[in-house]
Order: C-alpha cells, then sequence, then structure tokens
C-alpha cells in the first residue's frame, strides 16, 4: 500500500516539475474572483 502512495507523490512532483519548467501558466494560489482581465487578453 506504501508504494502506492510513494508512487502518486512522485508521480505528482514530476509532473509539476514539468508544468512549472515547460513555461506553463501554473497558478497555485488558490480561486480568483476579481473581474480583471487576465494579462494576456487585450483591452478594447
Amino acid at each position: 500500500m506504501w508504494k502506492i502512495i510513494v508512487g502518486f507523490v512522485v508521480i505528482a512532483a514530476l509532473a509539476m516539475v514539468l508544468l512549472l519548467k515547460g513555461g506553463g501558466d501554473v497558478d497555485m494560489t488558490g480561486e480568483k474572483h476579481s473581474v480583471e482581465p487576465a494579462a494576456g487578453e487585450a483591452k478594447k
């Protein structure tokens, strides 16, 4: 049983490292409730 938990933690950590190094827009701060446009959106 402990091998399953360790394997899950290792795979999750590896996925996070790959996402962060790959330049993905990973935001670990939680939900956003503001109505401001995202930085990539053009303003009219």
